[in-house]
């Protein structure tokens, strides 16, 4: 674990340090919330493969959130989760969505495009606090960064796939 009492001797360095950390308890609030989120879109989803692949990016987001746990460990503070006003813009857009729009596939496009917001901002939040640890030197949660980074990658991914091959394709048929 490295001590940061050493390593912060500017106050360039300690603003630096409170963004990464301001952002750090905004990610355990992301993640922590995204398991309410995924059961609810879970229970509103048509496709079984969106199902799926929501059923196990559930599992994998209880790892990631393990994860930030070790970060806060690694980083000397205690994990603390901060609302992110940003991603509850995106929980009431899904929660609207279900309620105006019926079960089928259309419904599915419209949860996978809010999905995909929510994993593009995961994926900016990743890839920024993994620039920030290692220019703040915290070398030991860089590759815990890394590996959740990858995780959020191939879900959007998968997500785009889904609604590449098939989801959108059946959504605009409906509407003909």
């Amino acid at each position: 674990m490295l001590t940061t009492l050493v390593k912060y001797n500017t106050s360039e360095a300690s603003e630096l340090r409170a963004i990464f950390e301001k952002q750090l308890k905004e990610l355990y609030w992301a993640e922590k919330s995204m398991i309410a989120i995924l059961a609810n879109i879970v229970s509103n989803a048509f496709s079984k493969d969106l199902v799926a692949v929501l059923t196990a990016h559930a599992l994998e987001t209880v790892t990631q959130i393990t994860r930030l746990e070790k970060i806060f460990e690694a980083i000397g503070i205690e994990a603390e989760a901060e609302k992110y006003e940003a991603l509850e813009c995106f929980i009431n857009e899904s929660e609207m969505l279900v309620s105006h729009t019926r079960d089928g596939v259309v419904r599915d496009a419209g949860l996978i495009s809010i999905l995909q917001k929510m994993k593009h901002y995961e994926i900016a939040c990743y890839g920024t606090m993994r620039a920030f640890a290692i220019a703040l030197r915290e070398e030991d949660v860089v590759s815990l960064l890394e590996e959740t980074l990858e995780e959020e990658k191939q879900t959007d991914i998968l997500l785009t796939h889904l609604a590449e091959s098939h989801i959108n394709i059946e959504a605009a048929d409906k509407e003909i």
